[in-house]
C-alpha cells in the first residue's frame, strides 16, 4: 500500500470516530430528558392520586414536565415542597 492510500484511512477513521462522538454526546442528554420527564409524570400522578385523598394537587402542564425533565425527582419534590408552602 502506499503511504497516501494509508494517511487516507487514518484520516477517514479519525472524521469517522469525532462525527460519532459529536452526534452521540446529544443523543444521549434527550435519552435522559425523556427517561426524566417519564419518571417526573409518573411520580406527579402517584402525588395526585394519594394526595387526592387529602385534596392536595400538582397541576400536570407544559411548564411542570419541562420543570421536572430538567432537574429529574428532585425537581418533582421541589414542585411539591412549593405546593405546600403555597397552599
Amino acid at each position: 500500500m502506499e503511504i497516501i492510500n494509508i494517511l487516507t484511512y487514518i484520516s477517514a477513521l479519525c472524521i469517522i470516530f469525532v462525527l460519532c462522538r459529536i452526534f452521540i454526546l446529544p443523543l444521549k442528554v434527550i435519552g435522559k430528558l425523556f427517561l426524566n420527564s417519564f419518571i417526573g409524570i409518573i411520580l406527579i400522578l402517584l402525588i395526585n392520586l394519594i394526595g387526592g385523598l387529602f385534596n392536595f394537587h400538582i397541576g400536570l402542564n407544559f411548564f411542570t414536565i419541562i420543570f421536572v425533565s430538567i432537574l429529574g425527582i428532585p425537581g418533582t419534590i421541589l414542585l411539591t415542597v412549593i405546593k405546600l408552602i403555597l397552599m
